[in-house]
Protein backbone atom coordinates (compact mmCIF):
# COMPACT_ATOMS: atom_id res chain seq x y z
CA UNK A 1 0.00 0.00 0.00
CA UNK A 2 2.09 2.51 -1.47
CA UNK A 3 0.41 6.17 -1.17
CA UNK A 4 2.41 8.50 -3.88
CA UNK A 5 1.31 11.55 -1.47
CA UNK A 6 2.96 10.15 2.01
CA UNK A 7 6.03 11.71 1.65
CA UNK A 8 4.34 14.70 0.89
CA UNK A 9 4.15 17.47 3.74
CA UNK A 10 0.80 19.81 3.77
CA UNK A 11 0.72 22.52 5.14
CA UNK A 12 -2.51 23.43 6.53
CA UNK A 13 -3.81 27.18 7.53
CA UNK A 14 -6.59 27.53 10.22
CA UNK A 15 -7.89 30.88 8.96
CA UNK A 16 -11.13 30.80 11.27
CA UNK A 17 -9.34 33.14 14.34
CA UNK A 18 -9.46 35.46 11.93
CA UNK A 19 -12.64 35.75 11.01
CA UNK A 20 -13.20 35.59 14.98
CA UNK A 21 -11.20 38.71 15.55
CA UNK A 22 -13.56 40.03 13.11
CA UNK A 23 -16.37 39.02 15.03
CA UNK A 24 -15.63 40.13 18.02
CA UNK A 25 -14.03 43.96 16.56
CA UNK A 26 -17.70 44.43 15.49
CA UNK A 27 -19.27 42.76 18.52
CA UNK A 28 -17.28 45.30 20.81
CA UNK A 29 -18.63 48.60 18.29
CA UNK A 30 -21.88 47.53 18.52
CA UNK A 31 -21.91 47.40 22.40
CA UNK A 32 -20.00 50.42 22.12
CA UNK A 33 -22.57 52.19 19.68
CA UNK A 34 -25.56 50.12 22.07
CA UNK A 35 -23.64 52.45 24.99
CA UNK A 36 -23.90 55.34 23.46
CA UNK A 37 -20.32 55.56 23.73
CA UNK A 38 -18.39 57.54 20.59
CA UNK A 39 -16.37 54.82 18.23
CA UNK A 40 -12.57 55.57 18.18
CA UNK A 41 -12.96 57.14 14.68
CA UNK A 42 -15.99 59.51 16.04
CA UNK A 43 -14.00 60.51 19.05
CA UNK A 44 -11.16 62.35 16.17
CA UNK A 45 -9.28 58.73 16.76
CA UNK A 46 -8.53 56.59 14.09
CA UNK A 47 -6.98 54.26 16.33
CA UNK A 48 -9.04 51.19 17.27
CA UNK A 49 -10.38 50.00 21.47
CA UNK A 50 -7.24 48.59 22.73
CA UNK A 51 -8.38 44.65 23.21
CA UNK A 52 -5.88 41.46 23.53
CA UNK A 53 -7.03 39.99 20.32
CA UNK A 54 -6.01 43.28 18.46
CA UNK A 55 -2.93 43.05 20.07
CA UNK A 56 -2.33 39.28 19.60
CA UNK A 57 -3.82 40.03 16.03
CA UNK A 58 -0.62 42.91 15.74
CA UNK A 59 1.99 40.64 16.88
CA UNK A 60 1.12 37.78 14.31
CA UNK A 61 0.78 39.59 11.76
CA UNK A 62 4.76 40.81 12.67
CA UNK A 63 5.33 37.29 13.07
CA UNK A 64 3.72 36.77 9.81
CA UNK A 65 6.05 39.49 8.46
CA UNK A 66 9.04 38.31 9.75
CA UNK A 67 8.57 34.69 8.07
CA UNK A 68 7.84 36.50 5.15
CA UNK A 69 4.57 34.73 4.51
CA UNK A 70 3.15 38.75 4.38
CA UNK A 71 4.93 41.20 2.45
CA UNK A 72 6.43 44.45 4.71
CA UNK A 73 3.98 46.97 4.56
CA UNK A 74 6.13 49.51 4.48
CA UNK A 75 8.14 48.58 1.43
CA UNK A 76 6.01 46.04 0.26
CA UNK A 77 9.15 43.41 -0.06
CA UNK A 78 9.23 39.75 1.67
CA UNK A 79 11.54 39.83 3.91
CA UNK A 80 12.60 37.21 6.10
CA UNK A 81 14.03 37.59 9.82
CA UNK A 82 14.01 34.10 11.16
CA UNK A 83 15.11 35.09 14.75
CA UNK A 84 12.05 38.23 14.67
CA UNK A 85 9.67 35.61 13.73
CA UNK A 86 11.04 33.33 16.78
CA UNK A 87 11.04 36.43 19.26
CA UNK A 88 7.70 37.37 18.03
CA UNK A 89 5.83 33.80 18.06
CA UNK A 90 7.87 33.36 21.84
CA UNK A 91 6.10 36.77 23.07
CA UNK A 92 2.42 35.70 21.85
CA UNK A 93 3.23 32.47 23.72
CA UNK A 94 4.59 34.67 27.03
CA UNK A 95 1.43 36.68 26.67
CA UNK A 96 -0.77 33.69 26.45
CA UNK A 97 1.02 32.43 29.78
CA UNK A 98 0.60 35.54 31.69
CA UNK A 99 -2.99 35.90 30.88
CA UNK A 100 -3.75 32.52 31.59
CA UNK A 101 -7.02 32.38 34.29
CA UNK A 102 -8.16 35.94 32.85
CA UNK A 103 -9.24 35.53 29.33
CA UNK A 104 -12.20 34.31 28.01
CA UNK A 105 -13.16 31.22 26.44
CA UNK A 106 -12.92 32.90 22.75
CA UNK A 107 -9.61 34.66 23.46
CA UNK A 108 -7.83 30.99 25.08
CA UNK A 109 -9.37 29.30 21.45
CA UNK A 110 -7.55 32.43 19.85
CA UNK A 111 -4.15 32.02 21.44
CA UNK A 112 -4.22 28.57 20.53
CA UNK A 113 -5.38 29.11 17.13
CA UNK A 114 -2.71 31.51 16.30
CA UNK A 115 -0.41 30.08 18.37
CA UNK A 116 -0.53 27.02 16.15
CA UNK A 117 -0.81 28.33 12.63
CA UNK A 118 2.23 30.61 13.56
CA UNK A 119 4.69 27.78 14.67
CA UNK A 120 3.29 25.45 11.84
CA UNK A 121 4.28 28.34 9.45
CA UNK A 122 7.64 28.38 10.94
CA UNK A 123 8.57 24.64 11.09
CA UNK A 124 7.63 24.56 7.46
CA UNK A 125 9.97 27.92 6.85
CA UNK A 126 12.73 26.30 8.48
CA UNK A 127 12.14 22.91 6.57
CA UNK A 128 12.31 25.06 3.44
CA UNK A 129 15.00 26.93 4.39
CA UNK A 130 17.02 25.53 6.69
CA UNK A 131 20.01 27.24 8.85
CA UNK A 132 23.45 27.44 7.38
CA UNK A 133 25.80 25.34 8.74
Amino acid sequence: MNDPQQGEKKIIVDEDWKAQVEAERAAAHEKTQAAGEPSAAEAGGSWPQPSLPLLVTTLATEAMVAMGVVAHPLSGKVERDIDRARHVIDTIAMLEEKTAGNRTAEETQMFSDVLHELRMSFVALQQQHPPAT
